[in-house]
């Protein structure tokens, strides 16, 4: 085995415990924000604005300094001394500029903004200003977080985003609940200025461990490699703007154009929350394959690209068909057993379209990062052009005529077609693909485990229902994967455990 795949298998199994731990506190914040008796609708559909909001901002407001970081890090770390190293110091300075930009357009355009929202999300107009300190931390965590995947700091970036960032929030719900935090003006308030304290945490880390310096010259690198961080920074700035605005566009054209938008964007931000579930793995993986594929591209190796995207792509299929089977069969009776409010229900149905996505995300979602650090980069930019012109005209026009649901279903449609093009792309290009047999046997796994753990448990309710089910569904399927050995990896760590018990 190389050294590259063992170091990306534990990179991502550290990461995949963090992401886990933060999505269990995820969770919690979820139950809390939507039990009887505690924050309305609309005020829980206020944060999932929030996100989605900021989320469009840092696509916006990095300029490319992502792409610029991910691509070129090799390159600064070879030919230059860490102390010598401006790759930060211009990160941060124009990505402060692109937030300029993003403040400057607030303004002019906050007319717009409260005619559009007013109506079906006034909560929404009422806190407009607070989007942007919540905004421009994500955006300066994100840059650092950048700059710590290079230095195979994944796991502690995860840490930070993933536990800390939910535990803040956390602690902002019960402080709520207690009334020390007095009222929901107070809690939004506080809330919006959490990115910027994990920033800050990351930031005084990666200075302090001497992993990033603020250099404020320009390197003879730098100026040399000009035009070709000019030209690959812009044009997957905007294949990556392109990407998130068709992303979390969904969230914000329901507030705007659906009635009672903030208590429908409350119901859709439920389902969203829950679908992550399904793509729990790909954070940690993403970020332990960037570097690789760098390196590999930049020695010529496109068969080590191709090992890591098939390996990657089973064991991401393999855990998505499972938590989607596994919410799916107790969607309905979490809801009633954990007394969240019945109005959630509705969620069940957008979270089977969203959820579809997420599994079609998760076969081929690391497309992006072969083609972004490959030299085809220019080709991300056109299908993000693709997917925008399906994307927001499908969720506009979706939104109108079936409310919360139809972005969910214009989102299927969409990135189907988006990973369909990625896909043929690459495996014409490359004969890179990440599709076995073993992607097929998964599949098959999934929907027998699915009938051996619900119909004979159908009539069992509560919390007792679900605890069976979910025993019976995740035992089988995970002796069934092993005994066929879909997964090297799941097999590796099994053997591994049973070697300690014998």
């Amino acid at each position: 085995m190389s050294n590259s795949i063992q170091r990306i298998r534990q990179q991502s199994i550290l990461s995949s415990i963090v992401v886990y731990i933060g999505f269990a506190l995820g969770f919690l914040n979820t139950y809390l924000f939507t039990i009887e008796g505690g924050f309305t609708q609309e005020q829980y559909g206020l944060t999932g604005i929030f996100i989605a909001i900021a989320n469009i901002m840092l696509s916006f407001s990095n300029l490319g300094m992502l792409v610029y970081v991910y691509k070129f890090h090799p390159y600064y770390k070879t030919h230059l001394a860490p102390s010598k190293n401006d790759m930060f110091f211009i990160s941060l300075v124009v990505s402060g500029v692109g937030f300029l930009i993003i403040l400057i357009s607030a303004f002019i355009f906050k007319d717009l903004v409260v005619q559009k929202y007013s109506t079906h999300s006034p909560d929404f107009v009422k806190y407009y200003r607070f989007l942007f300190p919540f905004g421009y931390g994500l955006t300066l965590y994100s840059l650092l977080e950048a700059f710590a995947w290079q230095f195979e700091r994944s796991v502690l970036t995860h840490f930070f985003r993933e536990v800390i960032f939910r535990l803040l929030t956390t602690l902002l719900i019960v402080l709520t609940y207690r009334h020390i935090i007095e009222s929901f003006d107070l809690f939004i308030k506080i809330y919006s200025f959490t990115y910027l304290g994990i920033a800050i945490l990351l930031g005084g880390y990666l200075l302090y461990t001497k992993k990033i310096y603020i250099y404020p010259k320009i390197s003879k690198l730098t100026h040399r490699l000009k035009k070709q961080i000019i030209t690959l920074c812009a044009f997957l700035w905007s294949g990556s703007l392109i990407f998130n605005l068709s992303q979390f566009f969904d969230t914000i054209v329901i507030a705007s154009v659906v009635k009672d938008g903030l208590k429908a964007t409350a119901v859709y931000t439920l389902a969203q929350n829950i679908s992550s579930l399904v793509q729990a793995p790909q954070r940690a993986l993403q970020a332990a394959v960037i570097p690789h594929f760098s390196t590999a591209w930049k020695d010529k190796n496109p068969s080590q690209i191709q090992l890591i995207y098939q390996r990657g792509s089973i064991n991401q299929l393999l855990f998505s068909v499972g938590m989607f089977a596994l919410i799916w069969m107790n969607f309905t009776e979490a809801i009633n057993t954990f007394h969240l409010k019945t109005a959630y229900i509705d969620a069940k149905n957008i979270f089977l379209f969203i959820g579809l996505m997420r599994i079609i995300e998760m076969t081929f979602g690391l497309s992006s990062q072969i083609i972004s650090t490959s030299v085809y980069w220019r080709f991300d930019f056109f299908t993000g052009i693709i997917l925008l012109s399906l994307a927001l005209p499908l969720n506009y026009f979706l939104a109108k005529e079936w409310g919360a649901i139809g972005p969910a279903i214009s989102n299927l449609i969409a990135f189907s077609i988006y990973f369909a093009i990625r896909f043929t792309f690459l495996y014409k290009k490359f004969g890179i693909q990440p599709l076995t047999i073993q992607s097929l046997y998964i599949l098959i796994v999934g929907i027998c485990c699915y009938c051996i753990a619900l119909y004979p448990t159908q009539t069992i309710s509560g919390f007792y229902g679900i605890i069976l089910r979910s025993l019976i569904f995740v035992s089988t399927y995970i002796v069934l994967a092993y005994r066929i050995k879909i997964s090297e990896d799941l097999n590796y760590y099994i053997n591994k455990c049973l070697r300690v018990f014998q």
